[in-house]
């Protein structure tokens, strides 16, 4: 069984309550080492000097012969798979590199399998570390109550197959993000994922942009179609996307260090908007004014009466040299499209109100539809097929993060030299916030943009441990 001290080393971890004031981070060896993205500075009272040992009778020869690979070890080794899985998962489902190249068609069902060997990896690595499948945070117990919610939702659902399915691919996204909250433990297992969404990202940003200069323009021949299918076919599921990896793109280009980092940053922002802007998305424009005044309002600090205007003349500026087609669409707002949700938000709503309890089915609202569409709306989609409590819990779910994120926020605010915690923190913020602005217009409350948004800023929370005093100095980058 590995010690205490092997257990802490492996990674840090968000203490219990219970824990002393001493128990809260382990000190390393090298403080030096530690860059300033998550870790405070630690608490003199934790950085007690070990305990010396009785070396007599003993053979140095022997315990230079010890084995290197400790317990301690094993189980770095063992998330260090589990870590794997999930980036190669999440390659999988934001690239689908097999709709791309015909070729890797048979790759189709790798997302599948590569979940369940992590899942295989997972189980035993975890119970070794911690003694238990998952760590007890209440977007967990969340997210484990809207899964209960959906399988509830079955036996009275019209088509009881259909809501089964549903269930089936909304337990994929549950039991992935459970993984990924309690395997993404360092600052370069979170960047790594992080740069990895943002690229794909970007390369959707420049499809889009591509196809509209050239006039590929195959949604009724008004508007492009995302690159890759699955996450991004819909060109307002595309903007719900873009407007969510906006604010982390721009959060790491302030806490980026070098101006060559800065600069890519800087182009991958300048990027995902310009791909934003080619969805011709009314709702994914009315996120991006959310998510700059968000970021306005955190970041400005006492400055906000000038930037705030200043940002709105920026936007106005943009809106200027933006396509004449792109104005046009945001000033329509009668269309068949706009009218068709609007006719499906009011059904929604009524359906939810006949069928408070249990809802009528995962994936089962269409049935009630009067176009046989979706609702187009994450939050009267979980009322109406679930139920009026989980439309509570996916509320709160929504919502739970900002705690934790603002605490972040709150304790590096004074600090002069701010870490990257502190501006990742603010643009999670922004990007939960964008999600529930863009997701009114959208059915996408079973799929992954969110989940995966939370699972960031749970990991952010849990690399950096707050103290209750709020009193959190970055140790400086050497």
């Amino acid at each position: 069984m590995p010690t205490k001290s092997e257990l802490l080393d492996y990674e840090p971890v968000t203490p219990s309550p219970r824990a002393g004031r001493a128990q809260l981070v382990e000190a390393p060896d090298d403080t030096s080492r530690i860059r300033p993205f998550l870790r405070p500075t630690l608490n003199p009272i934790s950085q007690k000097p070990p305990r010396p040992q009785p070396t007599v009778g003993r053979d140095d020869s022997l315990q230079k012969a010890q084995p290197a690979v400790t317990p301690a070890a094993i189980l770095r080794r063992g998330h260090t798979l589990s870590y794997a899985g999930i980036f190669t998962f999440t390659f999988l489902v934001y690239f689908r590199p097999y709709e791309l190249f015909p070729s890797l068609a048979w790759l189709s069902r790798s997302a599948l399998v590569v979940a369940a060997l992590t899942l295989i990896a997972f189980v035993p690595a975890q119970l070794g570390l911690e003694n238990r499948i998952t760590a007890k945070l209440r977007e967990v117990k969340l997210a484990v109550a809207l899964l209960l919610a959906g399988a509830l939702s079955i036996p009275l659902a019209i088509e009881p197959g259909r809501a089964f399915q549903s269930l089936i691919e909304f337990s994929k996204v549950i039991v992935m993000f459970i993984v990924m909250v309690n395997v993404v433990r360092s600052e370069q297992r979170l960047q790594r994922l992080l740069l990895l969404v943002l690229s794909v990202s970007c390369l959707l940003s420049i499809s889009a942009v591509s196809d509209y200069l050239q006039g590929n323009l195959v949604m009724r021949g008004q508007r492009i179609a995302g690159l890759i299918g699955g996450l991004f076919s819909n060109p307002n599921d595309l903007a719900l996307h873009l407007v969510t990896m906006i604010p982390i793109s721009f959060a790491l280009l302030l806490g980026s260090r070098g101006g060559t980092r800065k600069i890519a940053f800087l182009c991958c922002s300048l990027l995902l908007t310009a791909g934003l802007v080619a969805t011709f998305s009314r709702g994914g424009f009315i996120g991006f004014v959310c998510v700059v005044g968000v970021l306005v309002w955190k970041l400005a600090k006492r400055n906000r009466f000038i930037f705030a205007p200043l940002a709105l003349i920026l936007l106005t500026l943009a809106l200027a040299i933006a396509p004449g087609d792109y104005r046009q669409r945001l000033a329509t707002t009668g269309d068949d499209s706009a009218i068709t949700r609007t006719d499906d938000l009011k059904r929604s709503i009524a359906v939810a109100a006949r069928h408070p309890v249990f809802g009528v089915g995962m994936d089962n609202y269409v049935i009630y539809s009067n176009t046989a569409h979706a609702t187009h709306n994450s939050y009267t989609q979980v009322a109406a097929e679930m139920g009026l409590l989980a439309f509570f819990v996916y509320l709160g779910f929504l919502v739970s993060p900002f705690k934790g994120l603002n605490k972040i926020e709150q304790a590096m605010r004074s600090v002069a030299r701010k870490p990257r915690a502190y501006y990742l923190a603010i643009g999670l913020q922004a990007s939960i916030i964008g999600y529930m602005v863009v997701s009114f217009f959208a059915s996408v409350a079973f799929v992954w943009y969110v989940y995966y948004l939370v699972a960031y800023a749970i990991c952010l929370q849990r690399l950096t441990p707050i103290d209750p005093t709020f009193k959190l100095q970055p140790v400086d980058d050497k």
